[in-house]
């Protein structure tokens, strides 16, 4: 069900921006405007993963100096059936985690210090769980393009500004009402179908999530720690770069209790109580989770991704050891 939703949105976005194209510059505007929206598909689906890693200064690790972190989502990604991603850290105190890349093959998750720091290691496995369901669904493709063709249709309604209403525009059927159109409607239209679309994935991904690593409730209360988490600690990064505020599990920009048109993440609570009732069913219980790889070790802790937001370095252990 969310996933025909989540088609049909997106076919009304596409539909929207090549009305918006249409009504700024008739069918050569149409045309105009098919081909920028193109160019910056393709643009975002080569680099949207580089650029976002860059803007959190988020760094790669391995099984060398993040051993328990990494083989949390390597157990993850062996039961989900995906390729091992890339996986990142990224210095900021807030309790965070977003995905990224163009497809399965070509992902990366990445997860701030402060979500290693307040977590249990059950809590972050359901985190990543979450995140790597967004890589097999394939959502980080789906956002960027729901992003791109916003932006697009921000981008025409501006072009109407400044163009539309001071010249004759003969290509225009319905005149200085379209022009009106494209610089108010769409664009406020276009934000309302991109927040749909974000919520719907969230609620698809907790379910997966919950499937993969086998206990629905230790996402829920992840979720918990991380709102409260968004609402008491600033994340300084995500307000330079507020476009990128959909990709985390929760909005690092909002404290937000409920649900509206214009929010990027549905009301947590409602996502707790979903995941509380799918625990209660029983079906997604793992009866044998996967262990991490080095049970045994004794000296666990955060990598020091050297950002600069101080975020302290404490014990961590996995999951399954």
């Amino acid at each position: 069900m969310n996933l025909v939703r989540t088609a049909m949105l997106l076919a009304f976005m596409t539909a929207l921006f090549m009305a918006v194209g249409f009504l700024v510059g008739g069918k050569g505007g149409l045309m105009i405007a098919f081909v920028f929206a193109a160019g910056m598909n393709l643009f975002s689906y080569w680099n949207s993963d580089k650029m976002v890693l860059s803007a959190y200064h988020a760094q790669e690790v391995d099984e060398r100096n993040a051993p328990e972190f990494y083989g949390i989502v390597r157990d993850l990604a062996h039961r989900a059936g995906l390729p091992m991603p890339r996986v990142y850290l990224y210095d900021n105190p807030q309790p965070n985690a977003f995905a990224t890349g163009r497809n399965p093959q070509n992902a990366a998750v990445a997860a701030s210090t402060g979500l290693l720091n307040v977590l249990s290691p059950e809590e972050v496995a359901g985190v990543m769980a979450h995140e790597l369901a967004h890589v097999q669904n394939r959502d980080t493709l789906t956002m960027t393009i729901t992003a791109t063709l916003a932006g697009a249709i921000s981008m025409l309604g501006n072009f109407a500004f400044f163009f539309g209403g001071n010249r004759e525009n003969n290509n225009n059927p319905l005149g200085i009402i379209g022009v009106l159109l494209a610089m108010i409607v769409a664009p406020l239209a276009a934000m309302v179908v991109q927040m749909a679309i974000s919520r719907t994935r969230e609620y698809s991904a907790d379910r997966r999530g919950a499937e993969i690593c086998g206990n629905p409730l230790w996402l829920a209360s992840a979720l918990a720690k991380i709102a409260r988490g968004a609402a008491q600690v600033p994340n300084y990064d995500a307000e330079r770069h507020p476009a990128s505020a959909h990709m985390f599990i929760i909005n690092p920009l909002s404290g937000q209790r409920m649900d509206n048109l214009f929010s990027t993440h549905p009301n947590t609570e409602n996502r707790i109580a979903a995941l509380q009732q799918m625990a209660q069913s029983g079906e997604f219980f793992s009866t044998a989770p996967p262990r991490t790889a080095n049970p045994t070790r004794k000296s666990r802790s955060v990598p020091n991704t050297g950002s600069g937001h101080g975020g302290s370095s404490q014990g961590y252990k996995g999951p399954w050891s």
